[in-house]
């Protein structure tokens, strides 16, 4: 089947690279037109001409609310219209002790992974009440429902994007608009070496063997999600943290 996304427009934060990246494509090959909003804007312009038409790519630093604001605006200029917003952008400390994570990287990943989709929320609501109802997926992580050790505010971050997905869907359904988490497990992007805490074999093989299916799991996979939970497929579906995993949270 394609088209499941034709004449929607698609912000998606963290679009440039990894998850985002795969997002963006894959929106944009079932018709969407795409607004990749990336703290490397050259990234998010490359990808953006390498996708074609559909695709505008704004630098956009997600804590900031000014960029926020001008990320909505500019998926309204170019497309007239906004219809599902994903919350993608991420950061993590590398893995260490809990007590090592310095106050400085603690704030910078509770202002990236929940602040900045407080952010989005109070820009974007507006634009899908207007039209109706729209759809809203955070990006969570298999961290949030089973920690690893090592990455305790990186997990505490993506245990309260799960709540907020949840108080969200709630508070939001009654304006038509669905919101949604997607857990991904550990996958082959830039921050694989941060969660691992060094890039070995033996550390990828130990990753490697806590997921049943036994593998990373690849931007397709999550892609594929987000984007039946974007379609009108899922438009029942709402509140749900999806867990794409290989069975990692069994």
């Amino acid at each position: 089947m394609s088209g499941r996304l034709e004449g929607k427009t698609a912000i998606i934060t963290g679009g440039a690279a990894g998850f985002g990246e795969g997002i963006a494509q894959k929106y944009a090959q079932e018709g969407a037109a795409v607004i990749i909003a990336d703290l490397d804007g050259v990234a998010a312009r490359n990808l953006a001409d390498a996708i074609g038409d559909t695709a505008h790519a704004i630098e956009t630093d997600v804590t900031v609310r000014s960029d926020v604001k001008a990320m909505v605006a500019y998926a309204i200029e170019k497309t007239g219209r906004l219809d599902v917003v994903v919350n993608n952008a991420g950061y993590t400390h590398r893995n260490c002790p809990l007590a090592q994570v310095d106050e400085n990287n603690f704030d910078r990943i509770l202002e990236v992974n929940a602040k900045a989709i407080y952010l989005t929320t109070l820009e974007a609501l507006p634009e899908l009440e207007r039209q109706g109802g729209g759809v809203i997926i955070n990006t969570a992580s298999t961290a949030g429902i089973r920690p690893r050790p090592g990455l305790t505010w990186y997990n505490a971050s993506k245990g309260w994007v799960i709540t907020a997905t949840k108080s969200m869907a709630v508070e939001l359904a009654p304006h038509n608009i669905r919101v949604n988490a997607l857990c991904p497990v550990a996958g082959e992007t830039g921050m694989l070496e941060l969660f691992m805490g060094e890039d070995t074999p033996e550390k990828r093989q130990q990753f490697r063997d806590s997921i049943p299916l036994g593998r990373f799991s690849k931007p397709e996979d999550i892609a594929n999600a987000a984007l039946w939970l974007a379609s009108d497929e899922a438009q029942f579906i709402t509140g749900v943290a999806l867990e794409v995993d290989g069975g990692r949270t069994i």
